[in-house]
């Protein structure tokens, strides 16, 4: 993907997440790893209704971040961690400035800790 078209991409996804449901559903798929979550699930967690909810998984798919898989009569709902990486190397590409010393505590916020 060219500059032009990432930069594009990303606009889209940035758009998608700044709605509060949409980016606490994106921030839980993230969180429940490569399993998923079903749409329902999504919706009882999130205290939406499933017409919403659809709504709102549609939007965060159409931008890249999720994607769906059907399963019988449900669907299932992942983070995609490929374009979640792809977003965050767009934001973060020149946040140095060749100095990187300036980032050295970026990662500090950030835990990755196991699921219990």
């Amino acid at each position: 993907m060219d500059d032009l078209n990432t930069q594009f991409w990303a606009v889209d996804a940035l758009g998608a997440l700044a709605h509060e449901t949409r980016l606490s559903v994106f921030r839980m798929l993230v969180k429940a790893g490569p399993d998923g979550m079903i749409a329902g699930s999504i919706a009882e967690h999130c205290g939406v209704p499933p017409s919403t909810m659809s709504h709102h998984l549609a939007t965060l798919e159409r931008a890249g971040l999720v994607r769906s898989e059907r399963e019988s009569r449900l669907i299932h709902y992942r983070a995609d961690f490929t374009s979640m990486r792809c977003l965050l190397t767009f934001l973060m590409q020149d946040c140095c400035q060749g100095a990187p010393e300036m980032c050295s505590d970026l990662m500090v916020g950030i835990t990755c800790e196991p699921l219990s």
